[in-house]
């Protein structure tokens, strides 16, 4: 997955994207750069000191000591810099990077930032002046180098150790663990410290270089969703990246069952009903926020989620299909929401594994839509949606499902070899078969 795709910068013209942190910032800047550059002209610049050698990974360096002479080159990268100090470069400064924000403007160019120093170290804390974010950044990725871990807490490995150690609470020379990078990510005088109000939050966990590394990244990252808007793991040398983002369940209960002849949200699998037999899957499997989508008989539905952390939205428009049960559970979702997968309330049968697997596979290839496709010819529901999907699902009409933007969207497949997955209960014969498998 490109990097550009992780950062969900693919559907933007243009924004200001500013890198702090440590283990691959400067990394990070150029090759998304590099992505941004296939369509667009690039403009990079510092707010903080970078290395002479580093300017040769732009196309272009300019050096902004008069702003009325500099013409941004119309394609490829174009570093803007201060003065050159023997093996380095100033940083530039407020009234240059005032005026490359209105350039880029009115060019329609993304402006990409190196906020930060960490003297190429994989970790680091801020000072008390750092780190240098502009105000106008839409986006701040905060790059954390994962090569650190279980390594001690010194100098050598963390810039401004000491400081890492206060926010951490973990000793000098203490190894390294993933909940003090955690602490530290998420300490308000650490990862979020100058972050502008109103700017997207991501971190990047780079030099997730094994399969352990990628582990404990994914572990880390289900934490430092409660203060970031998304968390990229990976490595950017070898070009394995997963992003991790809340992906939500939206359990459509509203209907009246009319073909059954019963209320099937309330039969009765494995002692449960069957719309808590689902919410229970949903919210073992992960998913955040799990929404319940009532209409008919509501009160009855709701009392059988008794307990469950659920969010109850009711539909007041059932009769009219299943067109607005989907766009009420839209509508209730958090912006933070990456993604949702949409459950049925007669397939109590659907296991957390099938669940976690469309999770998982849409964080490491973000797909538009993605569905389980069994005995490899057949579509089977739970069905995941990106949230470049949720423009179009608040825009269905009638009673149709989220098929309805099927054309509008690339439909990518999992493969799966569980049946099981194919059976919803229509009929009671179809609820005979269910029991089956109790």
């Amino acid at each position: 997955m490109s990097l550009i795709r992780a950062l969900r910068l693919d559907k933007t013209a243009h924004t200001v994207v500013s890198f702090t942190g440590a283990g691959g910032k400067t990394t990070a800047l150029f090759q998304l750069a590099r992505e941004l550059a296939k369509r667009n002209a690039v403009v990079a610049t510092a707010t903080t000191h970078l290395g002479v050698w580093q300017t040769s990974l732009a196309d272009h360096h300019i050096i902004a000591n008069d702003l009325e002479r500099i013409e941004i080159p119309t394609q490829g990268v174009t570093l803007l810099t201060g003065e050159v100090e023997g093996d380095r470069t100033r940083s530039v400064n407020e009234t240059t990077l005032n005026w490359l924000h209105k350039e880029r403007q009115t060019k329609n160019l993304p402006l990409l930032i190196e906020a930060d120093g960490s003297r190429q170290k994989p970790l680091k804390a801020p000072a008390a002046h750092e780190p240098p974010i502009p105000k106008f950044s839409d986006l701040v990725v905060y790059v954390a180098g994962l090569g650190a871990l279980g390594k001690p807490l010194t100098d050598e490995r963390v810039h401004r150790a000491e400081i890492f150690s206060q926010l951490s609470a973990l000793p000098l020379t203490s190894r390294i663990t993933a909940q003090a990078v955690v602490q530290v990510l998420s300490h308000p005088q650490g990862g979020l410290k100058n972050v502008p109000h109103g700017a997207r939050r991501v971190v990047l966990l780079n030099q997730a270089d094994t399969p352990e590394l990628q582990s404990s990244g994914g572990s880390m990252a289900r934490d430092l969703l409660a203060h970031f808007d998304a968390v990229v793991v990976g490595s950017l040398q070898k070009g394995i990246l997963q992003t991790f983002e809340p992906c939500a369940g939206i359990i459509l209960a509203a209907g009246e069952s009319t073909r059954y002849g019963a209320l099937k949200q309330l039969l009765s699998w494995r002692g449960k009903p069957f719309v808590r037999q689902v919410a229970e899957t949903a919210l073992k499997s992960g998913l955040e926020p799990v929404v319940v989508v009532t209409g008919f008989r509501a009160a009855e539905i709701e009392s059988a989620l008794s307990g469950l952390p659920v969010s109850i939205v009711h539909n007041p428009d059932f009769q009219q299909g299943q067109g607005t049960s989907i766009r009420a559970g839209v509508s209730a979702l958090p912006s933070k929401v990456g993604a949702a997968i949409f459950l049925l309330a007669d397939q109590p049968q659907i296991p957390v594994e099938a669940i976690r697997a469309l999770v998982e596979s849409h964080g490491e290839k973000m797909q538009a839509i993605l569905a389980p496709l069994v005995l490899e010819e057949r579509r089977a529901n739970p069905v995941l949606f990106d949230r470049d999907t949720f423009t179009d699902l608040l825009n269905i009409r009638g009673d149709v499902g989220g098929r309805a933007i099927f054309d509008k969207h690339r439909v990518e497949y999992l493969p799966w070899h569980d049946p099981s997955l194919l059976l919803d209960v229509d009929k009671p014969e179809d609820y005979e078969k269910l029991k089956e498998l109790e």
